[in-house]
């Protein structure tokens, strides 16, 4: 069956384009909230407990009538940080609106933000995609304006309870042009916003509790059509993995929707992880249904440019700029180092272990074991390293101990996961679960030996040229063993010994 859509005939043989849209909301890592002087987020360490819920409220906060907001300057700072880090152009002169509408943890019913006026306006960010990060392509920033979060309503069974402790968090919201093409563009472009904010130290990154967010617009066309489609907007994604899955299951349900003759109509939708499925939250609301104007109660804000050429000034390595520097001074690929630059902490973790270690030369091993056997566990666990038990001389102390043979690759990264369960020091538990190689010849020979003996087929397969067999009598050596011997030497022994 075959339909029209945009125009164009379509049937299940069109080939569709997904094109995507994304709107992050970056919290500002503020002490005080943007409009007034409550406190903008628990202090780290402390908990959540029913004592604290509401706690950093003030009346502003709660909406009071006769209250009055007061713009926090350091929340202007990092906005305007955020503008320069991300290519955009800086406004000396921007306009706080109100936004209306509706929800019980709104107490005003409005939100102040940023319309027509934005701080921050025609950026842009670099990708890299492909396997090793070989491609790169533009995305292009509309917008950065600054506005209050909202607070959190919690559903019980029958009833609703409101907590305003989020309420004038302060945001900025990064608003990039629809040009984005797939799920892996899209996830390209959030890691590599997270890794400026978390670099530029405006935002504290902690995707479950929301410090990042996204709202992502989808929308699909059949190739070659340059009109946009009937998009839907999937709210407030916190998992780089999650807006993924949620924009490649949206793409697919929209193309069956228009394949069906069905039509798509414009919406807000949330994704629910655990079917991995988009569902609808309500219709999709335009500016006009916000009806925004410029607050009454807050003057525009007008910047010197002096105030930005400073606060330019004060940037800090961001991590395209590391990612280059790590690459000229510890010979790490292009595609390693982006890795390890894209986390703060990690990169930070990176440049101690190896400045422990003083050695140039265990910087390429050091970062094959953080992005490897510790990236695993860390991503997995959802927890930043500094928050673990590794410790930088954990690293710099395993790369040593691969370099001289001591032990091997597989044997560290057994390490790895015994530091990350129980921390400890390193060539304590190399020597107590007895990983160190076996570098004797004289204790290797004998074993080699025996396994030539008893695979005389194998030894005729090698004679009659065929050198693969070599990897059979090396495995057979490194099982006898354990594993804890030195492959390149059971490599060489093993050819001397074939041949004679």
């Amino acid at each position: 069956m075959s339909v029209q859509y945009l125009g164009q005939t379509v049937d299940h043989n069109t080939e569709f384009e997904t094109v995507i849209g994304l709107e992050v909301h970056v919290q500002l890592a503020t002490d005080s909230k943007i409009f007034s002087s409550a406190k903008s987020r628990l202090t780290l360490g402390e908990s959540v407990s029913e004592e604290s819920v509401n706690a950093n409220t003030t009346e502003v906060c709660a909406g009071h009538p006769g209250t009055l907001p007061a713009l926090n300057e350091k929340a202007v700072d990092y906005a305007i940080r955020a503008g320069l880090a991300t290519n955009c152009k800086i406004n000396l002169k921007s306009v706080f609106s109100r936004k209306h509408y509706f929800y019980a943890d709104l107490p005003k019913g409005y939100q102040i933000s940023q319309f027509d006026l934005p701080l921050c306006e025609h950026g842009f960010l670099d990708i890299e995609l492909g396997e090793q990060g070989e491609v790169t392509k533009k995305i292009g920033i509309t917008r950065i304006h600054m506005e209050e979060d909202a607070g959190k309503s919690v559903h019980e069974h029958g009833f609703s309870l409101v907590n305003l402790n989020r309420a004038g968090t302060p945001l900025v919201e990064v608003v990039s042009e629809p040009d984005m093409r797939s799920p892996e563009e899209a996830g390209a472009y959030l890691r590599k916003l997270y890794a400026i904010v978390t670099c530029l130290g405006i935002c504290d990154g902690n995707l479950q509790e929301g410090n990042f967010r996204c709202d992502a617009n989808v929308s699909v066309r059949p190739k070659g059509v340059t009109k946009f489609g009937t998009r839907a907007e999937i709210k407030n994604v916190n998992s780089f993995r999650f807006v993924e899955k949620a924009i490649e299951y949206e793409a697919e349900r929209q193309r069956q929707v228009i394949l069906s003759g069905d039509h798509l109509v414009q919406e807000t939708r949330l994704y629910d992880s655990q079917k991995n499925q988009t569902y609808t939250m309500r219709a999709k609301e335009e500016a006009e249904d916000y009806r925004y104007f410029p607050d009454p109660d807050l003057l525009p804000l007008v910047l010197e440019s002096s105030q930005v050429e400073s606060i330019r000034a004060s940037l800090p390595e961001l991590p395209d700029q590391m990612r280059d520097r790590f690459m000229k001074e510890y010979a790490l690929t292009r595609y390693d180092a982006g890795l390890i630059t894209s986390n703060q902490s990690i990169a930070r973790f990176f440049e101690e272990s190896v400045s422990i270690a003083d050695g140039r030369s265990l910087a390429k091993t050091v970062a094959n074991l953080l992005i490897g056997e510790a990236g695993r566990l860390l991503n997995e666990a959802a927890v930043s390293i500094v928050e673990s038990k590794f410790r930088p001389e954990h690293f710099s102390d395993l790369a040593r101990l691969i370099l001289d043979k001591t032990i091997s690759v597989t044997a560290a990264k057994q390490v790895v996961i015994i530091l990350w369960q129980e921390g400890g020091e390193v060539s304590l538990i190399v020597d107590r679960e007895g990983l160190r190689q076996v570098n004797d010849l004289s204790a290797l020979e004998p074993i080699i030996q025996k396994i030539i003996d008893d695979n005389p087929k194998q030894v005729e397969e090698f004679r009659a040229g065929k050198d693969k067999v070599i990897g059979f009598f090396v495995g057979q050596a490194m099982k006898a063993t354990q594993g804890k011997a030195n492959p390149a030497m059971l490599q060489e022994l093993v050819i001397q010994k074939l041949k004679g």
